[in-house]
């Protein structure tokens, strides 16, 4: 039959509970389900504790705890070789996510697409930028004033004048952050994305 998969809580640090479906669980009301005993780990460490759970539990549940956004997305690490990579994306994909290349200004998919979704890593699927984070910048890129809180990481190039944005999942190349611009934002950044790097998924 299979395990059963209850969300506790959608926000940060959020509980996953595996189940096996005899257990009296499917049949405790979630306010009534006690807190299980976690061992201490930091954010940026996430832990996997088995436990056999008491307390009117038949059976053992996984509890498992890791990073997650404040939306309830889990970022999971994704890692392949670049043969790997080259057979699941197109070699456009490949140069700009893999070596970090750039498409032509003015020339990428969601540069004038301002529809209502979430844009997620062409690479992986990890969801990256909610569309209402989407302003004009006139840059000739898709530009976004914030990610989804831990699913971009910001690492200084190696010249020290620009800082590139990757994707904290797979580590595909997405483009780079410009800060203190001007723009009427609510962050006054600039996340400058290729979109070739992204996959649009509409709200509905």
């Amino acid at each position: 039959m299979g395990s059963h998969i209850l969300k506790i809580s959608p926000f940060t640090h959020s509980r996953t509970l595996i189940v096996n479906p005899t257990s009296t669980l499917l049949r405790t009301p979630i306010h009534n389900i006690p807190k299980p005993r976690f061992i201490h780990s930091s954010i940026n460490n996430p832990i996997r504790y088995n436990s056999n759970l008491s307390s009117g539990f038949c059976g053992s549940a996984q509890i498992e705890r890791k990073r997650s956004f404040r939306s309830g997305i889990i970022a999971m690490a994704v890692q392949k070789s670049d043969e790997e990579w080259r057979t699941v994306l197109s070699p456009e994909q490949f140069r700009i996510l893999r070596q970090k290349g750039t498409e032509y200004p003015g020339t990428g998919q969601y540069d004038k697409f301002y529809e209502d979704g979430v844009y997620q890593c062409a690479g992986c699927g990890t969801p990256l930028y909610k569309s209402t984070t989407k302003f004009n910048s006139g840059c000739g890129w898709p530009a976004f004033y914030e990610g989804l809180p831990g699913a971009i990481k910001q690492t200084p190039d190696a010249d020290g004048r620009r800082i590139e944005i990757t994707c904290a999942a797979c580590g595909g190349h997405l483009g780079h952050v410009f800060k203190g611009e001007g723009f009427r934002t609510p962050t006054d950044e600039r996340h400058c994305v290729n979109s070739i790097s992204l996959k649009f998924t509409p709200a509905n």
